[in-house]
Order: structure tokens, then C-alpha cells, then sequence
């Protein structure tokens, strides 16, 4: 019998494992796979070799599976970075984006992530980049709202006549 080889080898060897890291369960499954080869003798090297992880990796799967059994290979939370903005700071900038900005003394009309950054740091002393300040306003449940832009010395007049569809009053008086 001829051997198998699966076609474009290293590029497929990648695209599993992303498979792998993409949900709860697989990676689950990807860690008892490792204990199991673990527990038929293979070294925690020789596994890592395999699956495609950090030989420390292994060695804590194992280790893991020792002292808790199970539930050590389940997937465990994962509370990312401490926020720098604590539950009061969080319920006073909530206050201040539902005032327009001039009513806080800046010089424009809609809240931004750069006008935000700014305020962060000058009322609050923390200092965030103008995209996690985007992403702040994502979770308060803003939207983006942007300013139609005004042509410098436009002519109003001939801007009207230009425009294709009358406007509401004209459309009524017809």
C-alpha cells in the first residue's frame, strides 16, 4: 500500500491547527490529545514536535492533568489586561460624552477617539490611544457620527439650483 501524504503539507499543517485554536472544544480536545500521547510514552518534546506547541506547553498539560484531573485541560477564563479606567472614572466619562464637547470647553461639536484621548488625560490622567478610545465608545453603546463636510466659500445658491432633487418645501408647493 502506497503511503498517504496530504497535499501542500506545511500549509494545511497550519490551517489545522488554526481550525484547532478557533473554538473551546477543539482546543480542549487538542490538549487531551497531547496527555494521551504523553501517557503512551512519548516524550513532552516529541509531542510538542506534533501538535505543533511549546514543549512547556505540554509539560503543564501534563503536569495540569496530575494534580487536577480534567477540568485542568478545560478551558480557563481569560480576563485580559486591568482596565486603567476604574468604575467611577468609567460612570463620570459617560457623563461627560453625553455633553456636547463645547460644553466642556473644547472647540468642536462631536465627541472623537482623539478628542476623547485628550479629555482622558487632561481630567482623568489616563492615557489611551485614540483607537481604544474608539472602542470605548463602542461599549458605551455610542455610534459614529461624522460631520457633513462644507466646501470652503461654497455659494449656497448655486448649490441648491445644482442639486438633483428639490428640496421638501418645493416638493409640497407643487
Amino acid at each position: 500500500m502506497r503511503k498517504l501524504e496530504v497535499e501542500d503539507g506545511q500549509m494545511m499543517r497550519i490551517a489545522i491547527q488554526n481550525e484547532i485554536f478557533r473554538s473551546e472544544e477543539s482546543r480542549y480536545d487538542h490538549r487531551l490529545h497531547g496527555v494521551l500521547l504523553v501517557a503512551q510514552g512519548l516524550t513532552c518534546r516529541k509531542v510538542s514536535e506534533y501538535l505543533g506547541q511549546n514543549p512547556v506547553t505540554v509539560q503543564r498539560w501534563v503536569r495540569g492533568f496530575n494534580s487536577r484531573g480534567f477540568a485542568a485541560l478545560q478551558e480557563g477564563e481569560r480576563p485580559g489586561r486591568p482596565s486603567r479606567i476604574g468604575e467611577l472614572q468609567w460612570s463620570q466619562m459617560e457623563v461627560d460624552l453625553r455633553q456636547a464637547p463645547r460644553d466642556l470647553g473644547y472647540g468642536q461639536n462631536l465627541w472623537d477617539g482623539k478628542l476623547l484621548s485628550h479629555h482622558l488625560s487632561a481630567h482623568y490622567g489616563v492615557d489611551l490611544a485614540v483607537r481604544q478610545c474608539q472602542r470605548i465608545f463602542r461599549q458605551m453603546g455610542f455610534r459614529l457620527r461624522k460631520p457633513r463636510p462644507l466646501i470652503a466659500g461654497g455659494d449656497r445658491e448655486a448649490q441648491r439650483r445644482y442639486k438633483k432633487t428639490a428640496s421638501s418645501r418645493s416638493r409640497r408647493k407643487r
